[in-house]
């Protein structure tokens, strides 16, 4: 193999490891995703919402289960009712 063939194919083989690191996986993405909505969630509801045990589902399941801020059924598990003191 001639010499620039193989600087051509090294410096092909480095820029596709660049791209592909540099992209992230999807499981980062949906993790992302997953903390965004949980702190938008949060803005929303305040101290009604639970956010850091919103943030912890999705890194434990890997942002699989996305809460959505407007679905009641996807964000019943970090809902909670506040003690009233009147």
């Amino acid at each position: 193999m001639k010499s620039s063939t193989r600087v051509l194919l090294a410096l092909l083989v480095a820029s596709a490891m660049i791209f592909v690191l540099a992209e992230g996986s999807p499981f980062d993405r949906a993790i992302g995703v997953c903390i965004r909505n949980c702190a938008q969630c949060k803005k929303m509801f305040g101290s009604y919402f639970l956010g850091q045990k919103c943030a912890d589902s999705c890194v434990k399941y890997k942002g699989k289960l996305i809460p959505d801020c407007e679905d009641e059924v996807s964000i019943q598990p970090f809902l909670q009712a506040l003690d009233n003191d009147y």
